[in-house]
């Protein structure tokens, strides 16, 4: 798997930088998360006034072969029906992007469809769909390190544009389910708090869904020689293409000094992976919306995080990420715009 070479941001400056949020015309604290988001970018950006520039939103496509066995209560066309709608500008992932002032990017990874018709969907298919991991691994370590080196050029291309702070997004149906195999064997939560609804399974089909999750994990374990499986080979196992193609993406991000907006289940579950792969990701990253999949508040705990916004999304696509990106915005719009006691003449109370 490539290699990335990625830096914790330099705490030296950390000192100047609480010093000037904390003297901004405001009660200490008082402006909440607003205050740590505005540190953590600070930090990123080695800057006391950092910028949000070109924000960029990457979105994923992909077929499950794990799908075959029922674990979604939506059938498999809509993965493609979705990705021909996106490119037309009619999904909500669009409407957050024009609202926002995103730059989308569309990458066929794996959809069983042929797309090539379509303006506006970079064609990066690897194959359609990945294999049914109930009976076998779901890509091969090549075509897992395909996937990454794509993600990592996405980023790559949208940094060269500009791009500061890059969000990211999937279409998959069924991508629920390695995301629950993904927070169980890396977190040793019990599966069964992993698992939840998707796209809104009754109780009925998350029981059969978990059946099957269970199946899969039990069959992955015994062929193991012992011991816990490295986090690359639960990745290409039970992943699918625009997953790892999303760790990929995190991981250049974070190599090149860039926020990161993780949205919702999913992509808490590819930070995740990310964070196994190479820790030193964890500071770029903003968890953006806490969804309302069983598992996702366990797997934020997991990764020492709380989401900025509570909406109750599970639509998918990034758009959790995009819906938070006005709050980040403010946060470093604070630390530019906002006066001081000294200059704005009040006294400083406290």
């Amino acid at each position: 798997m490539k290699t990335f070479r990625i830096s914790a941001p330099d705490e030296a400056m950390r000192p100047a930088l609480q010093d000037k949020i904390d003297n901004l015309n405001k009660p200490k604290g008082s402006m909440g998360r607003l205050e740590e988001l505005a540190l953590q970018i600070g930090l990123i950006q080695q800057s006391l006034d950092p910028v949000l520039r070109h924000p960029c939103h990457l979105l994923f496509g992909a077929d499950h072969g794990i799908e075959r066995e029922g674990v979604s209560v939506s059938p498999r066309e809509i993965t493609w029906q979705q990705m021909i709608n996106f490119s037309r500008g009619g999904g909500g992932v669009n409407m957050f992007c024009r609202q926002h002032g995103f730059e989308l990017f569309l990458i066929d990874m794996g959809v069983d469809y042929d797309l090539s018709p379509h303006a506006g969907i970079l064609n990066r298919k690897i194959a359609r769909g990945t294999r049914n991991f109930l009976h076998e691994p779901a890509m091969t370590s090549e075509e897992a390190d395909r996937c990454i080196d794509i993600g990592a050029q996405l980023v790559s291309d949208c940094h060269a544009k500009g791009c500061n702070i890059i969000s990211i997004g999937e279409m998959g149906i069924g991508n629920t389910s390695p995301s629950s195999v993904w927070m169980h064997l890396l977190t040793d939560i019990p599966l069964e708090q992993c698992v939840g609804a998707g796209a809104g399974l009754n109780t009925e089909g998350i029981r059969h869904k978990l059946d099957i999750l269970r199946q899969a994990v039990a069959h992955f374990q015994a062929t193991l020689a012992g011991g816990r499986p490295k986090p690359e080979v639960v990745m290409r196992h039970f992943g699918g293409f625009e997953m790892v193609a999303a760790v990929g993406a995190m991981l250049r991000a974070a190599e090149l000094g860039m926020v990161i907006l993780v949205d919702g289940f999913i992509m808490t579950a590819c930070m995740l992976m990310a964070t196994r792969l190479c820790p030193a990701v964890r500071p770029y990253a903003v968890y953006c919306h806490e969804g309302d999949e069983a598992g996702h508040r366990l797997l934020l705990h997991a990764l020492h995080a709380r989401g900025l916004l509570q909406l109750g999304l599970r639509l998918g696509e990034g758009t959790g990420a995009l819906c938070a990106y006005p709050v980040v915005d403010s946060a470093v719009r604070m630390l530019g715009e906002m006066n001081n006691f000294e200059n704005a003449h009040i006294t400083k109370y406290f």
